[in-house]
């Protein structure tokens, strides 16, 4: 898989992610969690899933523990919603790296990822 596709992937992934963690898991130990990064390892059967939580240290242990618990719904879920041939394994950690140096990083390549996908849908 080039990279490109890899960053496509890891892209929809964290999208689906985010939109499921947020609006569909229903447990109460799950804060204020929210998807900020997916790494997808080179043989893509694991993704490393960061994500921002804003309590204490003891609530992202328990918002991590009840993720932990609930990866066999949001594989199931991915493989309903995307169109792969293997979902990788889910590992969820912590994002520690909340400052303004890493939001533009994100920032630049959500502006990079546009003009692509303009161009994309215009050339069909």
């Amino acid at each position: 898989m080039d990279s490109h596709r890899a960053e496509r992937v890891s892209e929809a992934l964290r999208e689906e992610l985010g939109e499921m963690i947020a609006y569909e898991l229903a447990d109460p130990r799950i804060g204020d969690a929210t998807v900020t990064e997916v790494l997808l390892s080179p043989d893509k059967k694991h993704a490393q899933v960061r994500l921002h939580m804003g309590q204490g240290a003891a609530d992202q242990e328990n918002t991590i523990r009840a993720l932990d618990g609930a990866k066999h719904f949001l594989r199931k879920r991915l493989a309903e919603r995307l169109s792969l041939f293997r979902i990788p394994e889910l590992h969820f950690e912590a994002d520690i790296e909340t400052d303004a140096g890493r939001m533009e990083h994100l920032l630049k390549r959500m502006r990079r990822g546009r003009p692509r996908d303009l161009e994309n849908g215009s050339s069909s």
